[in-house]
This record gives C-alpha cells, structure tokens and sequence, in this order.
C-alpha cells in the first residue's frame, strides 16, 4: 500500500542542495539551542573564571551576559527563523523525492520525520552537551551570537519591551505571598527530619519585617536605670546588681534620658572616689518611636554600631529600651549567656497540657510563641496593648479583680493576684 502510494523519484542536483542546506541548517539549530543552556548555565566560579581572563573572547560573554533578555531574545527569535526554515525546505525534500498521491501520508512522513530531526539533533543532543561544558559551547558561540544580536536587533528589543510591560502589569497585580502563607509553606515543605529550631528560625525571619520596637521592648518599669544625681559608689553597686554592660541614664525623671552609660568606659577609672565625675563619660542615646519595624532598626544599629535605643511614644515620654540581643531573639529565640537570671526571661508556669500561669507583664509576642499560636490572633481586639495584662484592660475597660474570668478568643483568662492599680499573674486555660 504504501509502495503504491509513495513512489521514488530520481535524485537532482537541487534535491542534494535541498540536502546540504538541510544538515546546514539542523546543525546552525543545534549550536543555537546548545547556546540558551551554555549562556544560562555558567556557574560564579566559570563567571569568575571568564571576568579574570581579560581576554577578548571573555569579555565578549560577560557582555552578552550583561543583558540576559536580550540575549534569550536573540536566540529564541534565530531558532525560530532556522526550525521555519527546515520544515518549509522538508516540504520541498519530501516532494522532491517522492510521489505521493495520499496527502495523510505525506503529512505523517513529514511530522515524524522532521520533528524527530529537529528534537535529537537540534534540541536534546546539543542541550545535553552544552549543559555538560557550558564554558566551552558558550566560547564557541560567542561570536556568531553577537552577530545575531546586531542582525535581530529591532525584533529583540520589541520582545524585551513587551516582555517588561507585562512584567510590570503582573507584578501590580501584587503577586505577594502573606506572612500567614508563608509560614503554612514552612510548615509544609518540612518534614519529620526539620529540626524544630531551624524550623522556628524559619518562621522568626518571615515575620521578621512585621514586629514593631513596641512588640520586643523592655518596659519601663523592668528597665535598670541611674539619675545623674547618683554617686560613683552608688553607681558602682547598682552595676553590680544589675549585671548589665550598657545603662540609660536620666535627669529627675525616665521621661528625661540624659544619655547612655557604658560599663567598660567605667574601668580605667574603678579605683575613683565619689567625686569622680562619671557624668562626664555618658554617651549620646538613640532614640526610636513605638511603631517602628525592627528590621529597620537592626539596620540603623549596625550602621551607628550602637546595641542599645530608648523607645519613645507618641507624646515623647519614655516608653522602654529595646536591645540588639531582643531583635536577633525574634529569630534565634532566646539567647542566655551567664549573667541572665530567671527573672530575665519569659515568667510562665506550666500547669498542665491547656493551663498555664502568666506573669501579667507578659509581652503578648512572646505568649504567642510560649503556646506556638499565631501572633496576629489578638489584633482585632487588643488597641493599643501590647501585654497580657494590657490585653484583659482593652477588652474589659477596668482592672479585674482577683479570680474575675475573661473569655477572649480560644481562652480564658483568669486574674489570680492583682490591687487596685495593677494585674500582676494571669492563669490562662486554652478552651
């Protein structure tokens, strides 16, 4: 049937030329496919390499390099004239050489015959090869493709001008990934084998960019400070009991910060009486509203090389302190060393599986973190607090009494030790 259909013409002088152009132009495919892979797949240590050879060739790739969208446009836009080129001159081969009365069949030769050609030889091979010696095809094709950048050069930027126009429309769509869905992908790509720190370091770093100064301070009321009125053998004791390297110092009251006070500038000076000056050795204190991110912050501390600032509200009393050690905490997690104490850290007691006893100070971030809940879970109901006792004072406008229940979210609260002016321990029962 097929011998019926398809009979065998003689061979003509153009029909070998058709042939030559042929193997010509599956091989011009090859190199240009082979060079999207070799361009695309140097490594820094071959870029390296390349940028130290300060040869001509060298420098001919970094350079095409320089400009990825035009490069890839160039190559596209050649494959494509190339593989159009071998399957109109298949047509005329397929014609040239055979009789063929079943147009079905002719289509069929000429899908499997052409696109078999242009996958092994002019796709995988030469990508395959390229893949394995990228330096070596990308020195081959340099020239010939800084020829076809200049020969493409209006139909390359029309496709990188269209290529950023819908880069920019796509991205005003705010293709942006929240932080509740990337803590969910954390959560999913990990496995049994996931640490749970490295886990949890994960998830400080996504919310990282979301934490006011105001979430991680030290409240005033916790903060270790000196009025410049105090004497050096005073100032010495409270150093010593306090076991802190940086002090903030005030004039009358905290409101007033004066400036901050650093031990080791105290220690050419240990053997001085109570007429030292200490005052004297007190340097410049950084200043920092309640609403600012502690990203930017950490940026500022290691740009001034400073480790402590003094957090300010809105009306420009003091607030608190917030220290380098509290921002990388968000991350690593707590970090003691031999001069922190209980009172330090988190004052929590656990009860049971669903009941727990809370110091009232609590920050609400580090409640969060204790019982591993989503930090965001009291936004809608906590104002301006930023504390459990603050949280319970929002919701219920009073100060509770002793054994008084509050029911917020998936908790209940209960006051267990409080007077007429403060809560001071919560027990919190999950429900």
């Amino acid at each position: 049937m097929i011998l019926s259909d398809a009979i065998l013409k003689p061979l003509t002088f153009p029909l070998v030329i058709s042939f030559v152009v042929m193997l010509v132009l599956i091989l011009c495919s090859a190199l240009v496919s082979g060079s999207e892979i070799a361009f695309f797949s140097l490594n820094p240590t071959q870029l390296k390499s390349l940028k130290s050879e300060k040869s001509t060739l060298s420098n001919l790739i970094i350079n095409l390099l320089e400009r990825p969208k035009r490069l890839l446009a160039t190559i596209l836009i050649a494959n494509n004239f190339v593989n159009v080129a071998i399957v109109i001159l298949s047509t005329y081969i397929i014609d040239a050489m055979f009789n063929l009365n079943n147009q079905v069949l002719a289509f069929t030769i000429q899908v499997v015959v052409v696109t078999s050609l242009l996958l092994i030889l002019g796709e995988i091979m030469p990508k395959i090869y390229s893949a394995v010696n990228p330096d070596k095809f990308a020195r081959i094709m340099a020239r010939p493709l800084r020829t076809l950048v200049t020969v493409f050069y209006p139909l390359s930027s029309f496709l990188v001008k269209s290529s950023n126009l819908i880069d920019k429309r796509i991205s005003n769509k705010g293709m942006q990934i929240s932080m509740s869905e990337l803590s969910e992908a954390i959560e999913l790509t990990s496995d049994e084998d996931t640490p749970e720190e490295e886990r949890k370091i994960l998830k400080g770093i996504v919310k990282f960019g979301d934490i006011d100064v105001k979430e991680i301070m030290k409240s005033r009321v916790d903060v270790t400070a000196v009025d410049v009125s105090t004497t050096y053998s005073e100032l010495l004791k409270i150093i010593l009991d306090c076991g802190y390297s940086r002090i903030p110092t005030f004039e009358e009251n905290f409101d007033n910060i004066a400036g901050i006070l650093y031990v080791k500038d105290l220690l050419p000076h240990l053997d001085k009486g109570d007429d030292f000056e200490w005052q004297q050795l007190l340097r410049p204190a950084f200043f920092v509203p309640e609403n600012k991110k502690i990203n930017d912050l950490l940026q500022e501390f290691q740009k001034k090389k400073i480790h402590l600032s003094i957090v300010v509200d809105e009306y420009g009393g003091t607030s608190g302190i917030v220290t380098l050690e509290d921002i990388i905490e968000e991350i690593v997690g707590d970090i003691s060393d031999e001069f922190d104490t209980e009172d330090d850290e988190v004052s929590y007691t656990k009860i049971n599986d669903t009941t727990f006893l809370f110091d009232a100070k609590t920050l609400l971030n580090d409640f969060c973190k204790i019982l591993e809940i989503d930090d965001k879970i009291f936004e809608d109901v906590k104002g301006d607090s930023e504390t459990l006792a603050g949280l319970i004072l929002e919701v219920e406008g009073k100060i509770p009494k002793p054994n008084e229940i509050s029911k917020i979210k998936s908790f209940e609260f209960q006051v267990k030790k409080a007077d007429h002016r403060r809560i001071e321990e919560i027990l919190v029962k999950l429900l």
